[in-house]
């Protein structure tokens, strides 16, 4: 199964990501745990990052569709996997169909975490991962942006076919159940 799991900062992607994992036995492909671990290995694409994620604002699509590729090209990868943070644009959207179309496959689900800004916020501001861009004000700005740059993305996969939209409100535990249900019906 191809999977694009989608949603704004703090949704809970990486965490429904990791359940998704075991549940399912597919490999979780996160675009924002590459831009970190290049930050923390102070690469120059971690340096070149860093003060674009400090300003609040997206790394840009060439960028992030050359990782992708790139990490896609990895064997694991051949029988299916969960995308969490990428496509972020329409741009991307377009390129990684271009993708699936040349390598004959089809994505499988497009879901979306829908969860209020208000609740966003506050579990940005809660979590413990100590982003530099994890302060109220940086917090706004990255909601911001995704909302005028990311969720036009929604509307490029409702086109598809395989966009679900999932209540990303409750435990992890009642999110995970919405997220399962709708996949075992896509199988």
């Amino acid at each position: 199964m191809r999977i694009i799991l989608f949603g704004p900062p703090g949704a809970g992607k990486g965490t429904q990501a990791k359940l998704i994992e075991k549940e399912f036995n597919i490999p979780q492909l996160s675009t924002g745990d590459m831009f970190r671990a290049a930050i923390r290995n102070q690469t120059e694409l971690g340096k070149k990052v860093k003060n674009i994620l400090d300003s609040g604002q997206l790394v840009p699509d060439e960028t992030v569709v050359e990782l992708v590729e790139e990490a896609l090209n990895d064997e694991k990868y051949v029988n299916g996997y969960i995308l969490d943070g990428f496509p972020r644009t329409v741009p991307q959207a377009r390129a990684f169909d271009e993708r699936l179309k040349r390598n004959g496959r089809k994505l499988n689900a497009f879901l979306s975490l829908e969860v209020p800004d208000e609740e966003l916020m506050k579990r940005i501001l809660s979590r413990a991962e100590g982003r530099s861009d994890d302060t109220p004000e940086k917090v706004k700005v990255r909601l911001e942006v995704y909302n005028e740059e990311t969720a036009p993305v929604l509307n490029f996969y409702k086109q598809k076919g395989v966009f679900q939209e999932i209540n990303g409100l409750g435990t992890v535990d009642e999110i995970f159940e919405r997220i399962k249900t709708v996949l075992n019906k896509t199988r």
